[in-house]
């Protein structure tokens, strides 16, 4: 499919308020993910639709930054990356994946500022876990910092989740309405271009995959 500008689609939420970031378990997330979960959490088509969309979107002899990573990144193989630093919650799925050239262990809910000085990266990706974030626009907006300028930042969701983990604006909205949440964080740290996003479903027996992307200003 072709990329779309993505139009209001998530009513009432340009003003935020604390209760949208609830979520039903509310301990650490230290704890949540002190056990290593080596498990896919897409089917191969939708993963496959995934790694297309970086190879035709993440320059080559980019510095990438893969945010909220886990035991895989799903970039190509054989991607030219000057290099992938991944900054996950868990050490042992850090560690289990090849792709990365440099992890850090760091929980962005706790501290949502980024270890890594401004223009560092050519491209951010965050795969699968955006619902998770408590402080998504304290977050976006540290992105844009080390992001250079007219770096990608590439968000990718499905509709599977952790419910307990996910935050409450998210649980309530469906699939049209997560495109656009997502569009909101963007739009709303100042820091992006106006984002863009497409749908990658494989098709109704595979698992959706939608992604919202927008370079930094």
């Amino acid at each position: 499919m072709e990329p779309h500008e993505v139009s209001d689609m998530v009513e009432g939420a340009l003003q935020f308020l604390p209760e949208h970031f609830a979520r039903s378990d509310g301990a650490a997330d230290t704890e949540f993910y002190a056990s290593e979960r080596m498990v896919h959490h897409l089917d191969e088509p939708a993963r496959s639709a995934l790694t297309a969309f970086y190879r035709r979107t993440v320059p080559e002899d980019a510095r990438v930054l893969d945010l909220m990573s886990s035991w895989v990144s799903h970039l190509p193989e054989d991607h030219g990356c000057q290099d992938v630093t991944g900054l996950g919650m868990n050490a042992a799925e850090l560690s289990a994946n090849s792709q990365l050239t440099a992890h850090v262990v760091h929980d962005l809910n706790a501290k949502p500022v980024l270890p890594f000085d401004d223009q560092s990266f050519d491209a951010c990706l965050i795969a699968l876990s955006v619902q998770y974030l408590t402080r998504p626009l304290d977050v976006f907006g540290d992105i844009s910092r080390v992001l250079r300028p007219e770096g990608v930042c590439i968000v990718s969701f499905s509709n599977r989740c952790f419910p307990t983990k996910a935050v409450a604006v998210w649980r309530a909205l469906d699939d049209p309405g997560h495109i656009g949440l997502v569009a909101t964080y963007f739009r709303q740290t100042n820091g992006f271009d106006e984002p863009l996003y497409e749908d990658l479903s494989p098709g109704e027996r595979s698992d959706p995959i939608f992604v919202v992307w927008a370079k930094a200003l």
